[in-house]
């Protein structure tokens, strides 16, 4: 079975999800990888759900802390409807605990708040080259 174009060449989809609409703008903003286009935004784990079904992305930014269903109960939901989403946690709580249980329930990477616009896009280019 070959491909008709480099695996890389694919357009993928992000949804970004965190109850701050200012990082929400900003990793819109600052995401400079070429192949990856914003599909949707989610303030809360309902939202990205609901936003999820519609967009189906293949890549997820995942706040942990949020109101009405938090990052881990979601990422939970995301994976069993699609389990092979990347998904990255973009989150302040910096304890190990809650990375393991994020990555147990089916996360693919972490990075802490704050970030750089660097810090970002290698965090999401070693989520997307390593799949």
């Amino acid at each position: 079975m070959a491909a008709n174009a480099p695996a890389l060449a694919t357009q993928l989809k992000l949804l970004i999800v965190d109850d701050s609409n200012v990082i929400r703008r900003r990793i819109e903003r600052c995401q400079q990888i070429e192949h990856l286009q914003v599909v949707g935004l989610a303030s809360n784990g309902v939202e990205a759900i609901e936003v999820f079904r519609q967009t189906d992305p293949d890549v997820v930014t995942m706040d942990i802390t949020m109101p009405e269903m938090d990052g881990i109960e979601c990422v939970e939901q995301l994976v069993a409807i699609k389990p092979d989403v990347l998904i990255l946690i973009i989150s302040a709580l910096a304890d190990k605990a809650t990375a393991v249980e994020a990555m147990e329930k089916g996360a693919n990477g972490f990075l802490n708040k704050p970030f750089s616009d660097r810090q970002l896009n290698e965090a999401l280019a070693e989520l997307i080259g390593g799949a």
